[in-house]
């Protein structure tokens, strides 16, 4: 039924090439060897890994935050088999799924209580919907952001059913501006912390544990949406501050939400935490079924959860955060070693310049845009300007059994090696594949 089908598909696209007026001869071992390709394409799993070169650690188009491996083979007979997704085996009675992450939530940030969808948008989507629905949601002009694949406050709050209020200017949003603001309608101050963009210049903004004091006067909740999602302080990272959970609770906040796949170094997940009014409500929302995680998630969640009891077992199991932290002078050392195998294999393409190269690595996903960490790689240089060697390479190395996802920047294209852990079976792909072509 495969080679049927494979050749119906090979034979459709000969014709549709003779309908565009393409006449070229065709001939049977022609077809043969497309059917064959054709085949060998469709039996491999379309999810392959791949180097992740680019310099960008949290790269939303590579998958985000790369797994332990220890969380996966945990995982294992949890998956195979059966488990207690929803059951009590103390009370002997039915569950509730986000029981598995939910304590381990509060113990890490100081939470009354916690639940967890399947993204962070979903997140504040179900905050907004089960909280201030037919109500006014008031919002500085200066956080109405909008993220990658057109997710924007405003549309969200309107989906949500909320009115949306907003205070301040693009640059300058004051205290009074939020207590103006403040209606019988009024049902949430909501913070939008800017992950993905930065206001500089003469900016003016009002800190939490100044809106907490405000809320609590109207006895409004005061939820802020932290995007990102770190877990531990980033300042280990040379970084400015980011605000974690535990800051937001400590400076007054009623809910924050935030993501799991990002800073924290999860699955993608969107985590509600705070009041435990405030989470009850949401949780009984209708959509909080629809959005709810699959037994899957829900276990790589609270694998990655349990080890932040520990902040330096994190840093050291949390695949993301370890390669956040690599140093420099380690990087430079890799890249040095892999130069003569990256000069071999790109000898094969043309006449190019390879160097090491001090360069910029960032955090991704919208995360710190304006930080950068110091990083090495090997820069791979064509001397004539006008001629596609480079290009031709660049191609080439996305068709490796594992491909090699770089950078093209100006005129050279650029290996990070920040994120290369496996350096051997990198290096063996590329002495392997240099070989065979001399052969």
């Amino acid at each position: 039924k495969e080679i049927v089908h494979c050749t119906r598909i090979i034979l459709e696209d000969v014709r549709e090439e003779f309908k565009n007026g393409n006449y070229k001869q065709v001939t049977d071992q022609m077809l043969l060897i497309e059917i064959e390709k054709l085949i060998l394409k469709r039996a491999r799993p379309s999810f392959i890994p791949v180097y992740n070169l680019t310099g960008t650690v949290l790269h939303t188009n590579l998958g985000r935050s790369p797994l332990p491996a220890e969380t996966l083979a945990e995982i294992y007979p949890v998956l195979t088999g059966y488990c207690n997704l929803e059951y009590n085996l103390e009370t002997h009675n039915r569950g509730e799924r986000d029981d598995h992450i939910q304590n381990l939530i509060c113990e890490i940030t100081g939470a009354a209580a916690a639940c967890i969808v399947n993204n962070n948008a979903a997140a504040v989507f179900l905050m907004l919907s089960a909280l201030s629905k037919s109500k006014e949601v008031i919002v500085s002009r200066g956080e109405l952001i909008e993220i990658g694949g057109s997710f924007r406050i405003p549309d969200i709050m309107k989906s949500a059913g909320c009115k949306l209020i907003e205070v301040g200017t693009t640059n300058r949003t004051h205290l009074k501006d939020y207590e103006q603001a403040i209606t019988q309608k009024t049902s949430l101050l909501l913070k939008v912390h800017p992950s993905n963009y930065e206001v500089t210049g003469f900016t003016a903004s009002v800190e939490e544990m100044e809106l907490a004091i405000l809320a609590k006067k109207y006895k409004i909740p005061l939820a802020t949406d932290l995007g990102s999602g770190a877990l531990i302080d980033l300042n280990i990272l040379g970084c400015r501050k980011e605000p974690t959970p535990s800051s937001m609770f400590k400076n007054g906040c009623d809910l924050v939400t935030f993501s799991g796949d990002k800073l924290l170094g999860g699955p993608q997940a969107g985590i509600i935490a705070g009041d435990k009014d405030l989470i009850k409500k949401i949780s009984k929302h209708p959509l909080k079924r629809i959005l709810r995680l699959d037994k899957m998630t829900l276990y790589i969640m609270n694998s990655i959860l349990r080890l932040y009891r520990d902040p330096d077992l994190a840093i050291e199991k949390i695949t993301a955060l370890r390669l956040l932290l690599r140093k420099a002078d380690d990087i430079k050392l890799q890249a040095e070693r892999i130069l003569p195998v990256v000069q071999q294999y790109v000898s094969l393409f043309g006449k190019f310049e390879v160097n090491v190269l001090k360069i910029k690595s960032q955090i991704g996903s919208g995360a710190l845009p304006s930080e950068t960490m110091e990083s090495y790689g090997i820069a791979i240089t064509e001397p004539q300007k006008k001629s596609k060697a480079l290009f031709a390479l660049y191609d080439q190395m996305h068709k490796l059994p594992v491909p090699v996802i770089g950078r093209m920047e100006k005129k050279s294209f650029i290996l990070d090696f920040r994120c290369l852990e496996d350096e051997k079976q990198f290096v063996d792909q590329l002495s392997t594949f240099s070989t065979g072509i001399k052969k």
